[in-house]
């Protein structure tokens, strides 16, 4: 006799209740997380930058009698006790207000704002490249493993990430604008589009965005001009790490039960790689390819530095070479925001697409 089972509304519900609570749990550790990872990284930096002396004495030392150098240090607060320092940094910081920079009187929240837009259009360029050349080239790679195409594009990964990104910056400013003059060498834009583009009545800093507001399809050529090298720099870091976490997961895929049963039913190569087994193989690839945003504003410093492409990684440079507390310590706080929040956004993601990760 067979026995019939169903299950009762108040079973499906207890069950639906309990996924949602789990997750809901989940979540709220996860954003909470956030709050020491922002705290150790700020106070980290502010001890480690008191370890190298103070600014006033680095900049004005050989030119102030003891007696103003004294007094320029007691304005700016440098000779109270380091534990009053740091309470009352924190407690600015809460409030939003990251001070003043020591080396040219600017309000640190205006740095951030007049440069941050920079910063994250080059992020985005980097992010175009990583995903348009990462995956299919990671694709690629697993459909032929072990042949002469994998071992040339998992060389090429290795390559990618294993290179320095000034040393990569500085030989594709070599090549592609030096000796083939194909692309600009350094900026944002050039000098006229930078003019016209802040004459603007409104701006986002975003070149690209504000080129295309402008109608203008000379300024928008010229905004993507100088974009190229440098995205290409930054995003190949990024590409190279991709293209190894998805040759490796579709690899895992592809010797799957299902993936069999398709080819032995005679489904081609390419729709084989692309419409069974690449969607499985990118959950991993998503939290990953989250976590790399750090690389890349880690990576925006020195891609900057190289392409004088004036954000916030350009400006940090700067004031690390001259020791300014308030803003080093700024731009660092901001970093380790958005790299928390990026990561709490990618902690989301993997719990709706894949609940194992909630427990």
């Amino acid at each position: 006799m067979t026995v019939h089972t169903q299950d009762t509304p108040g079973a499906v519900g207890s069950t639906g209740g309990a996924a949602g609570y789990a997750l809901t749990r989940y979540l709220i550790v996860r954003f909470l997380l956030i709050i020491p990872t922002v705290l150790v990284l700020v106070s980290l930096v502010f001890f480690l930058m008191r370890a190298t002396g103070d600014p006033i004495t680095t900049a004005f030392g050989d030119r102030l009698t003891p007696d103003q150098l004294h007094a320029k240090l007691h304005q700016a607060g440098y000779d109270r006790p380091l534990f009053t320092q740091y309470l009352d940094y924190l407690r600015a910081t809460l409030t939003g207000d990251f001070g003043t920079t020591a080396t040219d009187n600017r309000a640190v929240s205006e740095v951030l704002r007049n440069f941050g837009a920079a910063t994250v259009e080059l992020s985005c360029y980097a992010l175009v490249v990583a995903l348009v050349v990462g995956l299919p080239l990671g694709m690629i790679a697993a459909s032929y493993r072990d042949r002469a195409p994998d071992v040339a594009l998992r060389l090429f990964a290795i390559l990618n990430y294993a290179t320095p990104v000034f040393f990569l910056g500085l030989l594709l400013k070599l090549v592609f604008a030096i000796w083939l003059g194909w692309f600009p060498a350094s900026g944002r834009a050039s000098i006229d589009v930078q003019l016209q583009l802040q004459d603007q009545t409104s701006t986002t800093g975003v070149y690209l965005v504000d080129a295309l507001r402008s109608g203008d399809a000379g300024a928008v050529t010229d905004v993507l001009s100088h974009a190229v090298l440098p995205g290409l720099a930054l995003g190949l870091l990024v590409a190279g790490v991709l293209l190894r976490l998805v040759r490796t997961n579709l690899i895992g895929t592809l010797s799957a039960e299902y993936v069999e049963a398709a080819r032995s039913r005679g489904v081609g190569r390419l729709r084989l790689v692309t419409r069974h087994a690449t969607r499985p193989a990118l959950i991993p690839v998503v939290t990953v390819f989250g976590l790399q945003v750090a690389g890349l504003l880690g990576g925006a410093v020195l891609t900057e530095t190289t392409f004088e492409w004036k954000g916030l990684g350009y400006e940090l440079a700067h004031y690390l070479t001259v020791r300014d507390f308030p803003a080093v310590q700024g731009i660092v706080a901001l970093f380790a925001v958005v790299v928390a929040l990026t990561n709490f956004l990618v902690d989301v993601v993997a719990a709706l697409i894949d609940p194992r990760v909630r427990y």
